[in-house]
């Protein structure tokens, strides 16, 4: 139905062009042909408007009754394109492009000229443990639908823009643990487009550190899971209430910096800082913090990117006393990065540390989910490189082994007097394959080969484990 209305609609707009337009030699396809056609008509009535006198020997009609039918006729094509641009009946293909830190798909509504855009992306895996078996229930193999996820933005005008993500897990929120599902709005921010260099954001944001915590799309990077040093020191996804700026203050030089309501010290963990996030649910807000990123991409050296990010501030929120006294739990995370992509080959790289405050004070209140690692680091390099062209010559398919290896310790260093002996402290070697038969889709598989060097807190799995999964994002 849609092909037929679309064909009968440009069969017209054709006949009306051909009957009085030397410019149009075939039938328009698209708003785009038929909008060059309006400007050749335009060009036309614009010279004959010009015309003040043709030579009398050569026989023509009125000038003036020329441009009148040229600007009748452009007038109609004009109003007829609209209405197939208001009722999609010739859609323009959608641009899959990263914009102001946010994913591919999330980008989406910034394109559209005004109103409402849905996209969404979606990963499941099937995870197989190699060692050690039996009776560690952590480790059974399993299936899951991680994510399925909607965005959903609406751009007022065209520098006002609304964009929600909003997240299922585990494909059901049964029986009421976050281990077998839950919906959550992973952010919610009204951006003010006001120049290049300064525009505001404000709502429930993405933390703009490192690589996966804004851009988390599966098709954005390779491998099931996430790397470790992206969940445990980094923790993703990271998202607070705040308001800050953004922008491109030089050629390729883009940052941004808000302030947000700051973590949560009690739910701090030898597994890391992850479970402080508060993520807007009724978040306490006695403490903010500041957060800020920096990127550089030389136009001289295309594919280079290099920036770092920082997160500084107290995480006490007014819990956290010993003797009467308040303490703050002042808490610092810095992180670097740099990627490269070239024909085919991909490099990254990411080290991240961070230093947390009166830990000596926090670690009572914790229990067995403590001690909190004073200082923690973690680092990862991987590279993968596109094979299909050497394979298939003319394919738009993407297949790319890469490899990874990743180092990180979540108790790199803790308060005198307490045991360091639980956490995560871990090297990580991972190796597979990314396949996509159109961008939008990925298939991937992979083997990481894990070494821990201290006991592992319950309920993280431990030892080798092959992954099996696919992602798509629309």
């Amino acid at each position: 139905m849609f092909n037929l209305k679309n064909n009968f609609q440009l069969g017209i707009f054709s006949s009306l062009i051909l009957s009085s337009s030397a410019f149009a030699l075939e039938k328009p396809k698209t708003m785009d042909d038929m909008w060059k056609i309006i400007e050749a008509q335009q060009k036309q009535i614009e010279a004959l408007q010009n015309t003040k006198s043709l030579p009398e020997e050569i026989p023509t009609k009125s000038p003036h009754s020329e441009v009148k039918t040229l600007e009748r006729k452009t007038d109609i094509l004009s109003q007829e394109v609209e209405k197939l641009r208001t009722n999609l009946a010739i859609p323009e293909d959608p641009k899959y492009k990263s914009m102001y830190g946010m994913g591919p798909a999330a980008s989406k509504v910034y394109g559209v000229t005004k109103g409402l855009s849905i996209g969404g992306y979606g990963e499941a895996m099937y995870s197989s443990y190699v060692n050690p078996r039996g009776n560690n229930v952590t480790n059974k193999d399993s299936a899951d639908m991680e994510r399925a996820v909607i965005y959903l933005g609406y751009k007022f005008n065209d520098w006002i823009v609304l964009n929600n993500e909003f997240e299922f897990e585990h494909a059901t929120t049964g029986e009421g643990s976050e281990e077998k599902g839950e919906v959550s709005v992973e952010f919610s921010q009204l951006d003010f487009l006001l120049d290049r260099k300064y525009n505001i954001r404000t709502g429930l944001m993405l933390m703009p550190m490192g690589f996966i915590n804004e851009m988390h799309e599966p098709t954005t990077y390779h491998g099931n899971h996430r790397p470790d040093t992206e969940r445990y020191i980094i923790p993703s996804t990271w998202r607070e209430m705040g308001a800050g700026l953004f922008g491109e203050i030089l050629p390729g030089v883009q940052y941004r910096m808000y302030g947000v309501t700051s973590l949560n010290a009690q739910g701090f963990s030898n597994s890391g800082i992850v479970e402080g996030r508060q993520g807007g649910s009724n978040a306490k807000a006695e403490d903010f913090a500041f957060t800020g990123r920096l990127d550089y991409s030389p136009s001289q050296i295309p594919g280079f990117l290099i920036g770092a990010a920082t997160f500084l501030g107290n995480s006490g929120q007014k819990d956290i006393t010993f003797d009467n006294k308040n303490y703050n739990v002042f808490t610092q995370l810095y992180e670097g990065h740099i990627q490269y992509k070239h024909r085919g080959l991909e490099l990254r790289a990411l080290g991240a540390w961070s230093h947390i405050a009166d830990t000596a004070f926090l670690n009572p209140s914790l229990g067995s989910a403590g001690p909190i690692g004073k200082e923690s680091f973690g680092t990862y390099a991987e590279a993968a490189y596109d094979i299909m062209p050497h394979l298939w010559k003319d394919s738009s398919q993407y297949l790319a082994p890469f490899f990874r290896v990743e180092r990180y310790n979540t108790l790199a260093v803790v308060a005198k007097g307490f045991d360091n002996s639980v956490g995560l402290d871990r090297w990580i070697y991972q190796a597979g394959l990314s396949y996509k038969p159109i961008p939008n889709i990925v298939i991937k598989a992979d083997y990481r080969n894990i070494q821990d060097r201290k006991i592992v807190p319950f309920g993280i799995p431990t030892g080798d484990e092959f992954n099996l999964g696919f992602g798509f994002i629309y």
